[in-house]
C-alpha cells in the first residue's frame, strides 16, 4: 500500500523547493526551509461563565482539523477575568506532516478567499525567526462548519513554524505556497 502524500507536499517538493534554492541562492538542499508544523488555537474566554463553549470549540476544531484537539487549562488564577487554576480555557492541535500541507492547502485556496474584505494576510507577522501568526475572527470561514450549529462565534490563531532562519526566507517560503500577502 503506498503512502498518502498530501497535493500540496508533493507541490513543496516538485514547485517551491526549486524556486526557494533559486530565490535564496542556497546551494544545499537540506538548508531550504520547509514548514514543520501548524498550531491551530482557540481561546475561549467565556468558558469561565459557560462550560459548553469550550466543548463547542473543541468540536469545531476537530471538523477543521481532522485531529482531536488538546484542552487547555488556566495556568495561574485571576481575579479580574474570574478565572481559576486548572479552568479550561482554550482547544490547541498541533498539525504535522500531511495533515499540515493538508491544512495550508485549505487555508490557501478555500478558507483566505472567503474571509470578508480580504485583501491579503499581513506580512509584518513574523516572529523574526521565520515562523507565522495570523488570526482570524470567526470560524465560519471554514467551509466543514455548519452555520446552524455555531453556538458563539470563536476567533482562532494559527501559527505557521517554518525551519527558516530569517523572516524574509519564512515570507519567501509562505509566498511560495501561495500565502497571499498584502501589497
Amino acid at each position: 500500500m503506498d503512502k498518502y502524500t498530501s497535493r500540496y507536499h508533493k507541490f513543496y517538493d516538485e514547485v517551491v523547493v526549486p524556486k526557494l534554492m533559486k530565490e535564496l541562492e542556497i546551494k544545499n538542499i537540506m538548508e531550504c526551509p520547509k514548514l514543520e508544523k501548524i498550531i491551530v488555537n482557540m481561546g475561549v474566554g467565556e468558558a469561565t461563565q459557560n462550560s459548553k463553549l469550550i466543548d463547542a470549540a473543541m468540536a469545531d476544531l476537530t471538523i477543521i482539523t481532522g485531529q482531536k484537539p488538546l484542552l487547555r487549562k488556566a495556568k495561574k488564577s485571576e481575579a479580574g477575568f474570574k478565572l481559576r487554576e486548572g479552568m479550561p480555557i482554550g482547544a490547541k492541535v498541533t498539525l504535522r506532516k500531511e495533515r499540515m500541507y493538508d491544512f495550508l492547502d485549505r487555508l490557501v485556496n478555500v478558507v483566505l478567499p472567503r474571509v470578508r474584505d480580504f485583501e491579503g494576510v499581513p506580512s509584518n507577522s513574523f516572529d523574526g525567526r521565520g515562523n507565522y501568526s495570523v488570526g482570524l475572527r470567526d470560524q465560519l470561514v471554514f467551509p466543514e462548519i455548519d452555520f446552524d450549529k455555531v453556538e458563539k462565534l470563536l476567533g482562532m490563531s494559527i501559527t505557521m513554524v517554518s525551519s527558516a532562519k530569517t523572516d524574509e526566507e519564512g515570507r519567501a517560503l509562505l509566498k511560495a505556497f501561495g500565502m497571499p500577502f498584502k501589497k
